[in-house]
Formats: C-alpha cells, sequence, structure tokens
C-alpha cells in the first residue's frame, strides 16, 4: 500500500467520495453528508487531501483535512477539519484509516495548525474507536450537523 497527495476531484477521489457518501447514506438512512465541500479547500497550504492505493494502484482508502477558523459554525482559529475519512470495505483492518489519520495530523501540523477537529456520526462506532484511540476527545460541537442529537464531535491538539 501506498498513500499518495491527489486533489479532491481527482477521479479516484470522486469515485471513493461516492462510495462513502453510499455508505452515509446506508447507516443514517438519508442522501448522506451534504457538508458543502470544494476542492480549493483541500490545496496545501490550507488543506491536503490523500488517496491510499494497494499494489496494483487501486485507490482503496481517503481522507483529507481543511483549514478552519473562528466561525458561525463554532470552528476555533487554528483548526484543522478532517473530512472524507474512508476505507473500502475489502481493504479495512489494514491500518490504513490509522496511516492516513497520522499523515494528515502531520501536514496540518506543519502548515500551522494547532488542532485537528472532526465530526463524526452514532451510526460508525469504528470511525468513533479509531479516533478515541488516536488520542481524540469529545469537543464543543462545530460544523453542519452541530445540532444533530447524532452528530459527535472529537478534538485533538496538535503541539
Amino acid at each position: 500500500m501506498h498513500i499518495r497527495p491527489t486533489p479532491f476531484d481527482h477521479p479516484d477521489a470522486v469515485k471513493l467520495n461516492d462510495q462513502v457518501q453510499a455508505e452515509y447514506a446506508a447507516r443514517y438512512g438519508d442522501e448522506g453528508d451534504v457538508t458543502p465541500l470544494d476542492a480549493s479547500m483541500f490545496e496545501p497550504p490550507l488543506g491536503h487531501y490523500l488517496i491510499a492505493y494497494d499494489d496494483l494502484d487501486r485507490p482503496v482508502a481517503t481522507g483529507g483535512w481543511r483549514a478552519q477558523d473562528e466561525n458561525e459554525e463554532g470552528y476555533t482559529d487554528g483548526d484543522a477539519e478532517l473530512k472524507r475519512m474512508y476505507v473500502i470495505p475489502e481493504a479495512r483492518g489494514l491500518g490504513l484509516a490509522r496511516r492516513i489519520l497520522a499523515a494528515l495530523e502531520a501536514d496540518a501540523r506543519t502548515a500551522g495548525r494547532i488542532r485537528m477537529v472532526l465530526e463524526t456520526g452514532t451510526e460508525q462506532p469504528e470511525a468513533i474507536a479509531l479516533y478515541e484511540s488516536s488520542g481524540y476527545t469529545p469537543c464543543t460541537k462545530f460544523g453542519h450537523y452541530r445540532d444533530s442529537p447524532m452528530s459527535r464531535c472529537f478534538a485533538k491538539p496538535l503541539n
């Protein structure tokens, strides 16, 4: 497996994004995550997007971060928001999510971000377990789903 930076609008990123959206829809019974995202949000130095490829160069996992600063959605100056963490079912259990998460944390730290934040949901217990085992703790809710009772927000200092 190898992980490489990839634009958010790259065909492989679009393919994986479609798959994660289908999984969200199946788990939550809705249209998926409707948080507004644009490819420019993941361009360095204000963001970063990664895709993991298997030995046959097939895209199998993804994740990104985008810069956030204090705003009406509850972010704090210096936040890096984790987005679109996903591993295809066939590649789960190989540690890819943890590797991508560590790479994204390191990149956000290098970019001067001081805290990584993320929002996930109650129907994603494996995601919650990953984040908690990686040092994330519950925080004040933020973002598009901050008022949803199914939303869970976590943060981790990057210092």
